[in-house]
């Protein structure tokens, strides 16, 4: 949205503020339109972007709106929605120097890993909250006002390029994570076959001291090599890290935590080790395993979005 506000687009953006019965996209859910048709997001399986995208063509709101879908039953059959199921969508122009400001600042703080919560008024402009803590993702919308409380988008590191990591990769960002591959071992990079998926040559635990380090970060070992995943490991468990797993067998996992005990870990600490990584499904193949810590990965982000003392 912020490269077609520069461009002097106009654009609005869709958020889903209540919802009853069925809905296929939670509260919360996003959709950007431009002008020129462009769109990014979604508020449905697909049955409402068609008519968001006319509505705003034809007749886009310079004052925020709220539109509701699904109330009728020829409304329920026209967009498609789930059986009794009632979607309240809030459609606000940001357009103007107010708009872009707030987009810019909300892209920005984002960006540099803040919680936000943006206060919407259905009369007057929308404004940007800082937080000092890590609010859970939250809507909250009293008829007048819309409050969406934001985390930053969970980030990955992954220790050690293989099969396992590049499926990891690929079904970790289509799943909306942000992922960082991690190799410093020259024969590993050197053979690395898959020149879409970036490798970082720096070592791991200057990675998570660096970039990976906060409550929206995850720190996963999949080298099965001791001398790069126990460095990375050692530094994980030093921090926030919503997720720190490594993978191997339960035997392999008993001797790991021994040797990060004897670097001085305690217990409590070592607890938060996730190994076996994954759920257990139980998985053999590279995609199988990459299926299964992408899965247990979305739910330990689900968690965090919901109880954290992240977009």
């Amino acid at each position: 949205m912020t490269g077609w506000l520069e461009k002097g687009e106009r654009a609005w953006l869709c958020t889903i503020v209540e919802t009853w019965g069925s809905s296929p996209r939670p509260v919360g859910s996003w959709l950007a339109i431009g002008e020129s048709g462009q769109w990014s997001g979604s508020v449905s399986g697909g049955c409402l972007e068609e008519d968001l995208l006319r509505r705003t063509a034809e007749n886009g709101p310079d004052q925020p709106v709220l539109i509701d879908y699904g109330i009728t039953v020829d409304d329920r059959d026209q967009f498609q929605l789930p059986c009794g199921g009632r979607i309240r969508l809030l459609v606000e122009p940001l357009y103007s120097a107010a708009g872009f400001d707030h987009v810019r600042a909300l892209a920005e703080a984002l960006g540099n890993r803040e919680p936000v919560a943006r206060r919407v008024p259905l009369q007057g402009v929308a404004t940007l909250e800082y937080r000092r803590s890590h609010n859970r993702t939250s809507v909250e919308f009293d008829g007048e006002q819309l409050v969406h409380s934001l985390q930053p988008e969970c980030r990955l590191l992954l220790i050690g390029a293989g099969e396992v990591a590049r499926y990891v990769t690929e079904f970790a960002t289509a799943a909306d994570f942000s992922v960082t591959l991690c190799e410093p071992r020259e024969a590993f990079a050197h053979g690395w076959g898959y020149p879409h998926i970036l490798l970082d040559r720096r070592l791991p635990d200057d990675l998570v001291a660096e970039d990976f380090n906060d409550a929206f970060s995850g720190v996963l070992a999949l080298a099965h090599d001791p001398r790069i995943d126990d460095m990375g490991l050692l530094a994980a468990l030093q921090t926030n890290a919503f997720y720190i797993g490594a993978m191997g067998s339960r035997k392999t996992s008993a001797a790991r935590r021994k040797r990060l005990a004897s670097l001085g870990l305690e217990g409590k600490v070592l607890e938060r080790l996730r190994a076996p990584i994954g759920v257990d499904i139980p998985s053999k193949t590279p995609a199988e395993i990459a299926i299964s810590v992408v899965a247990d990965l979305i739910s330990a982000r689900h968690h965090l979005r919901a109880a954290s003392s992240s977009l």
